[in-house]
């Protein structure tokens, strides 16, 4: 019978340094997209998706991340007494319960692939998640409604088991900068197998426009690659690597996420979201759309 998707590895170990200085006390995963964390989003579509139990991969100076996830009593209580019964009832709603998330150290920074590796004996025998928090990824109708990418991905995953990629449509020429697949046969709703993985292949050379998206559900037999793969590009040990690896194998597929991605670890990325999802809200999308419309001249 084939495993459940279960737990997630959510990687917070990077020093976010195209934002200094202001990641320079702040993880770049706690800058706010409009009023929520960057990671508070990712974790949001991990819980959507039937994520049980979430694992974080730290580094130093990432102790507020940990403060973020867990219960406040001071600001509960004051909430409480001033009578902000809706604001306490949303920190209920995000705090994640008892049990459900850990933190484990990722002390050198040797790249995803060993973020991952460091959440092996936590994540131990069973497929898992992996979601990157620099990228969000916005359904086509909207932050917080419908079906989000995570989702769309283990509901693929239920039909075909092995391990999964979202990927989204590029410009052509911006294929050098991205993790590409090229793609086979259609296996379930959605999913089509991957005949080819190219991490930022040679302009001109990219087996199609699909880049990996930053979500992925893998088996555990990657933790075995990763604990032998040498380091490859910048020193680091490279995921997708190992992932070609287990692709001689088992079996690997690309589901196309139907909506917009935002990667949030650049400085267009992290303002085009904050745009996106304050559009997308009913509370203040009317009021900010004026206000965009005045800046720029009411075009």
């Amino acid at each position: 019978m084939r495993k459940p998707i279960r737990k997630a590895i959510l990687p917070v170990a990077g020093l976010g340094t195209r934002f200094l200085p202001a990641t320079k006390a702040v993880p770049k995963e706690m800058l706010t997209v409009v009023d929520r964390p960057v990671v508070q989003h990712v974790v949001d579509e991990a819980r959507a998706a039937g994520i049980e139990h979430i694992v974080f991969v730290t580094g130093r100076n990432k102790a507020v991340i940990e403060d973020h996830f867990d219960r406040q009593f001071e600001l509960e209580r004051t909430l409480q007494e001033r009578g902000k019964i809706k604001e306490l009832e949303q920190l209920d709603r995000d705090t994640p319960k008892a049990g459900t998330t850990s933190f484990t150290r990722q002390q050198l920074p040797l790249g995803l692939g060993h973020a991952v590796w460091c959440a092996r004996d936590i994540i131990g025998d069973e497929p898992f998640a992996l979601l990157l928090p620099d990228m969000l990824h916005m359904p086509k109708n909207g932050a917080g409604n419908g079906k989000g990418c995570l989702g769309s991905m283990v509901e693929a995953y239920a039909e075909t088991g092995g391990n999964m990629l979202s990927v989204y449509e590029v410009p052509d020429d911006q294929t050098h900068q991205y993790g590409i697949v090229g793609t086979g046969d259609a296996v379930a709703k959605g999913a089509h197998a991957i005949a080819q993985m190219v991490e930022k292949p040679k302009a001109g050379d990219a087996p199609s426009n699909l880049a990996i998206s930053g979500r992925y559900i893998l088996q555990p037999a990657i933790f075995d690659l990763l604990a032998n793969q040498e380091r490859g590009a910048g020193g680091e040990i490279q995921l997708t690597d190992s992932m070609l690896k287990l692709k001689e194998s088992e079996p690997f597929f690309a589901v196309r996420f139907d909506g917009s991605v935002y990667d949030c670890g650049s400085k267009i990325g992290f303002l085009m979201a904050n745009v996106a999802y304050a559009l997308s809200r009913p509370d203040i999308a009317d009021e900010f759309r004026g206000e965009l419309k005045a800046m720029l001249g009411g075009n």
